[in-house]
């Protein structure tokens, strides 16, 4: 069943070249759109789940050194909170608690 197309804000120039290639053609403009639009669906293949797929991992590289790079950046972030957290634990009283006895902390008894 035929559908009708409707097409918003067309530039000028594209208009012209659209009707000047209808009338090197002696068409209409409704006939030259529509032969644009059949040569452009010709031997269209059916898109498929497995087609579908087949170009997302196609793609999948590009996506997977953009992850690589987001797990780099939070390896590298979590490496520089662990050199910190390291850092105060063995800042300049770290071991003062256990050289003295006497400030060790009493738990219960």
């Amino acid at each position: 069943m035929p559908v009708n197309l409707s097409i918003k804000n067309v530039p000028d120039d594209v208009m012209r070249g659209l009707r000047n290639r209808a009338a090197l053609s002696q068409r209409s403009l409704q006939e030259e759109l529509l032969d644009i639009l059949k040569q452009a669906a010709q031997d269209q293949s059916q898109v498929t789940i497995d087609g579908l797929l087949a170009g997302a991992r196609r793609r999948k590289p590009a996506l997977d050194e953009a992850a690589s790079q987001v797990r780099a950046a939070q390896s590298e972030e979590h490496a520089r909170a662990a050199r910190r957290f390291d850092d105060l634990l063995s800042g300049p009283n770290a071991g003062a608690n256990e050289a003295d006895p006497g400030t060790r902390s009493r738990g219960p008894r």
